[in-house]
């Protein structure tokens, strides 16, 4: 009887050293918990402790200050292979500046003397008639047009008819009309075309200048776009030439050509302002203000149209168009 009341009672102590912490019941004794736990770990996989990564990011306030203590996120950003040699190819080709834009470009039409908002203006035209059309007849329309006198005032009173044979000279159409040159007499006209519808814009947008802005030019590209005949590149151009401000990449034939030869875009581009946006993406900033300049008397004298001089050009082995050209 007492061996078996022992044995009883050796039992009960058993069974309550396994019951759990929440139901009153005692722990089992220390070295066998250590002993247990030491059994769990042997037979649990082992993870690894992964560090958490922090995600900076830059806010800014309503006044464009960036938050205090805040990172910039760094974002990666597709560029061009070989740019910044191509680029100092172009820079080395240029350095004479010798190209027809450098000496007949929008800023050079324009009258010294004449007051800021007239020059201004000459800007303007002179941009609004380099539409389609080479620097040296833009320049040779600039000199008869101020000649003439060129304000707003001036431009207002002078009728369509006049105009139009002062912006462009007439004697082509006549040259082309006599001889009886089919291909002549399609181009001429279709420079009277163009030569009629920059009239009736340069005559809008002047009434326009004079209405709202007292004979001056918007200082912002949003209002320079709405002018009629005014396009993305016009407005960048005056925006950087007229105001001094650069508030975009100005993308003409030239630019989007040599962009789109040299893969400076992420892939082909169809039209000079997907070539602007392409390239605004990558290009830093500052150097903004000189790359059409750059491109367009590249294109005018090396990286032509039909018949690139590849043979002249630094770029050559760099070029990527190079060998299909």
């Amino acid at each position: 009887m007492m061996a078996a009341a022992r044995m009883l009672r050796r039992g009960q102590s058993r069974a309550t050293g396994v019951g759990s912490w929440g139901n009153g019941e005692e722990p089992a004794p220390p070295g066998n918990q250590e002993v247990a736990a030491e059994s769990r770990k042997s037979h649990r996989p082992v993870k690894r402790q992964r560090k958490a990564q922090r995600l900076h990011v830059a806010y800014e306030d309503s006044h464009g200050e960036k938050s205090e203590g805040a990172e910039p996120l760094a974002v990666t950003v597709w560029e061009p292979q070989d740019w910044c040699q191509q680029l100092a190819n172009i820079r080395t080709m240029r350095n004479r500046k010798d190209a027809p834009v450098d000496q007949l470009g929008a800023e050079h039409c324009c009258d010294p003397s004449a007051p800021p908002k007239v020059q201004r203006y000459q800007v303007l035209l002179a941009l609004m008639l380099s539409s389609q059309t080479k620097d040296q007849v833009t320049a040779g329309a600039m000199q008869r047009l101020r000649a003439q006198g060129l304000t707003v005032n001036r431009i207002l009173q002078t009728d369509d008819n006049t105009l139009g044979k002062l912006i462009y000279p007439v004697g082509f159409w006549r040259v082309s009309l006599a001889h009886g040159d089919r291909a002549g007499v399609t181009l001429a006209w279709q420079r009277h075309r163009r030569q009629r519808s920059k009239v009736k814009f340069i005559k809008q947008t002047s009434a326009i200048l004079q209405q709202r802005y007292d004979g001056d030019i918007p200082a912002s590209l949003a209002e320079l776009v709405a002018l009629p005949g005014v396009g993305p590149k016009m407005a960048h151009l005056a925006m950087a030439v007229a105001w001094g401000t650069v508030s975009g990449i100005a993308v003409d034939t030239h630019v989007h050509r040599i962009a789109n030869r040299l893969r400076w875009t992420r892939r082909m581009t169809k039209s000079p302002e997907e070539t602007r946006a392409a390239l605004e993406e990558w290009l830093p900033r500052e150097l903004w203000h000189e790359i059409n300049g750059l491109l367009v008397g590249f294109g005018q004298q090396i990286c032509l149209p039909i018949h690139p001089r590849c043979q002249a050009c630094l770029n050559q082995a760099l070029c990527p168009a190079a060998q299909s050209l």
